[in-house]
């Protein structure tokens, strides 16, 4: 009979119990600082851009249709400090998401995801707005925007939900 004792204790583990390191994806770029160390991934880089685009894009309508901008806040007359305080208060909560973003703040990413998902409910509305359902809340280009924007953070949810079915929070899908 042999004694179990006997076999050899050298041999190689059993390939499940085998720690494997992660490996970072290709995709991945190092954010470094004094005190940092962020990855930056395609989906939070997305993030990211989106909400420059939507920043440039408020400027834009600001500067080249006021009318617009100010329909769509309600503004009556000349209300140039309202209209600068505005675009100040939209900038500051776009540089806290996008703060949140690249530092991967649970809470950012949560928040995020939610609304990202409600942009959706944007397309039927432009929809019963343009078919005159609803009153409409700009001229027909601003109401089409509007269903492009909503479709837009729909599908970078369904990214965002799908990495983190992948990697966690604010995984790369």
């Amino acid at each position: 009979m042999v004694d179990p004792s006997s076999h050899n204790k050298t041999a190689a583990p059993d390939s499940r119990s085998v720690a494997r390191p992660k490996l970072r994806r290709a995709a991945d770029t190092r954010i470094a600082g004094p005190d940092t160390n962020f990855v930056m991934n395609p989906i939070k880089a997305l993030v990211v851009s989106l909400f420059a685009i939507y920043w440039v894009i408020v400027v834009l309508i600001l500067v080249f249709a006021r009318d617009v901008f100010d329909q769509v806040a309600r503004l009556t007359g000349d209300q140039r400090s309202t209209e600068i305080a505005e675009v100040l208060v939209l900038s500051a909560l776009l540089t806290l998401l996008s703060t949140g973003v690249v530092r991967g703040w649970r809470w950012t990413f949560w928040l995020i995801l939610v609304v990202f998902f409600a942009g959706i409910l944007r397309v039927p509305a432009s929809v019963m707005q343009l078919a005159g359902y609803i009153p409409a809340q700009g001229p027909p280009w601003y109401v089409v925007l509007q269903a492009i924007v909503g479709l837009t953070q729909f599908l970078i949810a369904l990214l965002m939900l799908a990495g983190y079915r992948r990697s966690g929070i604010w995984g790369s899908p």
